[in-house]
């Protein structure tokens, strides 16, 4: 748990303590950061987005460049944060809102150490949605989309749409290894580094439907 926020920490890490299968192995301020991960090796953190100190980003891209880098979601109190891009390409693999429901944490803390990346509807559409402008089709995005097959579009859809592999497999009638291989295709085609960048990329081409309230 990086954040600059003492209280903050605590109170996530005696969530994500509670469950059996998840252990927080340390906690500390974005400056330490860097120290922290090298002597602990956690498989995921969660950083705090804006901290006074050294900032999420900076904080993000200096874990990246460790080798074997652990999985890193940003943690954020706003759901239209203009660091959101920048974290995306920068690596990170997912987005929680810090009033996220405590099962949602640790279903989405679980989701980072299997490798995946976090695309609650109820956290990281928000957030994507706040990071996409609402001005119809991107004209680049639109053309990654063109180089997919129908099939591959209908998996990106509904991965913009945040569903899980299990969720799509259900979705669309095929066995999850089969989602597993279309969205490994879909990464390579669309030079998306992971499933949120790719969801960015299902927004601004226009594959994801406006559900009602959205961007209120």
């Amino acid at each position: 748990m990086v954040d600059d926020e003492i209280l903050v920490r605590s109170g996530l890490g005696l969530i994500v303590g509670s469950a059996p299968d998840l252990e927080v192995v340390g906690d500390c301020s974005g400056g330490q950061a860097e120290q922290c991960v090298q002597r602990l090796r956690p498989h995921v953190v969660l950083l705090d987005i804006r901290m006074p100190d050294l900032d999420g980003i900076s904080v993000l891209r200096r874990l990246r460049a460790l080798p074997d880098p652990p999985a890193v979601a940003m943690l954020t109190t706003f759901d239209t944060d203009e660091y959101i891009g920048t974290a995306l390409r920068a690596g990170a693999v997912g987005f929680l809102l810090k009033d996220t429901a405590p099962d949602q944490l640790v279903h989405a803390v679980r989701v980072l150490a299997a490798g995946g990346s976090i695309l609650s509807p109820t956290v990281t559409r928000t957030v994507i949605g706040g990071y996409v402008d609402g001005g119809g089709p991107d004209a680049e995005a639109a053309g990654l989309a063109r180089s997919l097959t129908g099939r591959e579009l209908d998996v990106l859809a509904l991965l913009g749409e945040g569903l899980s592999n299990a969720e799509i497999a259900d979705r669309l009638f095929l066995g999850t290894g089969t989602v597993k291989d279309h969205i490994s295709a879909i990464l390579g085609k669309l030079g998306a580094a992971n499933r949120v960048q790719a969801a960015v990329i299902a927004h601004r081409a226009g594959l994801v439907r406006p559900r009602p309230g959205d961007g209120a």
